[in-house]
């Protein structure tokens, strides 16, 4: 189900059937670089992660990460960008993530404009946080762009590595 259009993308909710593109995704190098190794190594446990994770906070929320797909490519999933509601912060954050042939690009820069429009008008967050590595001066610089602004250090997982949060008012 679509959820927002930009100009070169078609932003929808992500369903079991991505489950092989989501495996490809989320062990790619940047991926398990700056978010984390998901343990994800077949089909099957991609579509437990997208049932335990994204699409239980559609229903929870009624937001979640969005797959990414290319207009011009036939529908062509190239990422995924959304909203997260985390247990150890305060308020709703954002997130993104390209396949390595698609970063760099501006595609995070447009999905994600479309993300925080969404946040304010149809989910009607008031501010929206991102978190990320003091090392992923890409997402910094693309977090900046987008108008947050850092805020402190925290410690918001089990493994107690401290990560930037950055915040912006909607």
């Amino acid at each position: 189900m679509m959820v927002a259009e930009t100009n070169r993308l078609i932003i929808s909710k992500l369903t079991l059937y991505d489950a092989p593109f989501f495996l490809e995704l989320s062990n790619s190098p940047n991926w398990i670089k700056y978010i984390g190794d998901r343990n994800l190594k077949t089909v099957d446990d991609a579509k437990t992660y997208l049932k335990e994770g994204t699409i239980k906070s559609y229903e929870e929320f009624g937001f979640g990460f969005y797959k990414l797909q290319l207009k011009e490519e036939k529908g062509k999933p190239i990422g995924t960008c959304g909203l997260v509601k985390r247990e150890r912060l305060d308020n709703v954050d954002i997130g993104f993530a390209m396949l390595p042939e698609y970063e760099g690009k501006g595609f995070g820069f447009e999905a994600s404009e479309a993300i925080l429009k969404l946040a304010k008008e149809i989910f009607n967050l008031d501010k929206v946080l991102a978190i990320t590595l003091p090392s992923n001066t890409n997402s910094i610089k693309l977090l900046e762009k987008l108008g947050l602004s850092f805020e402190k250090t925290v410690k918001p997982f089990e493994d107690e590595e401290e990560l930037l949060l950055f915040a912006k008012d909607l």
